[in-house]
């Protein structure tokens, strides 16, 4: 583990009321959209009220660990001292929930392309705190 702070790293906020239920999911290992209790509704990004239906009450959904990639773009100017380049930031498409994207950084350049099957893996950058990140599934044929 590598621990962002010690460089002066970037922390998510963790127990923020709307994303706290995110970040414990992580810690488990796994993958979760805000959902709306009510219509069902995808509240992403997370937040308590929902906008189809009004309501107010809403639930972590567990969500498939892979994806698609919908974009990428490779980093080559450093811009922080904890993040060295080139690292390689994605932007996937989660499976079975529409309008769930979520991003993930791989360290180098990647041979990648558009609509690339993807799953997540959980990255430990601090003490209880875990990223969901990014990479190429591998495809057996």
């Amino acid at each position: 583990m590598t621990d962002p702070r010690l460089a002066g790293g970037i922390l998510p906020e963790t127990g923020d009321i709307d994303t706290a239920g995110f970040w414990d999911a992580a810690r488990e290992g796994r993958l979760v959209a805000r959902m709306c209790a009510t219509c069902g509704a995808v509240l992403h990004l997370p937040r308590a009220y929902c906008s189809e239906c009004g309501r107010w009450e809403g639930r972590w959904e567990e969500l498939p660990g892979s994806g698609r990639l919908h974009s990428w773009t490779v980093v080559h100017h450093q811009v922080h001292p904890a993040y060295p380049v080139p690292y390689t930031i994605v932007l996937v498409d989660v499976d079975g929930v529409e309008g769930v994207r979520l991003l993930g950084r791989i360290d180098g350049e990647c041979d990648l392309r558009a609509d690339q099957p993807m799953h997540v893996w959980f990255e430990e950058v601090a003490e209880d705190v875990f990223l969901p990140q990014w990479r190429p599934s591998v495809v057996e044929g």
